[in-house]
């Protein structure tokens, strides 16, 4: 199951939601809420899209694993963050660099999620506190 928090204007809404899709439309509905350029509004859903299936794909083998994604915005800026207690991996390292330059139809499925993250947002960072994995995630609004 995915958790998602939001923080807009210090407001705070929880909503669990069961199905990745509808985090991704609930990311959508706050951006145009807020006021995001739809350009910001397709990044950060993709990114959250893509690092959460990532998550429920590999973080937990012999489990199932929740994820949280805590979205916080500001005048400037929006910052999300993507936690789970599965096995510790810092994506922005440890995760193999896709293959780019290959015709698409000759490249293995996958592996963007992370390159999608560095390149479409402006900060990235990882870190493994109390036994969890945590993915921050900075896009500045224009």
């Amino acid at each position: 199951m995915l958790f998602l928090k939001i923080i807009n204007n210090s407001q705070v809404e929880n909503t669990t939601y069961e199905h990745l899709h509808e985090l991704v439309e609930a990311v959508e509905a706050l951006g145009e809420k807020d006021g995001w350029p739809d350009e910001l509004i397709f990044k950060a859903a993709l990114v959250v899209d893509e690092l959460s299936q990532n998550v429920i794909d590999y973080s937990c083998p012999d489990r199932p694993n929740d994820v949280s994604v805590e979205l916080t915005t500001h005048p400037n800026k929006i910052i999300f963050e993507v936690i789970d207690d599965g096995i510790p991996f810092n994506p922005l390292t440890d995760a193999p660099e896709p293959d780019l330059t290959s015709p698409i139809e000759d490249r293995d499925i996958g592996g963007l999620g992370v390159h999608y993250t560095k390149t479409l947002m402006d900060d990235v960072q990882y870190s493994r506190t109390a036994g969890k994995n945590r993915l921050r995630v900075v896009a500045h609004k224009p």
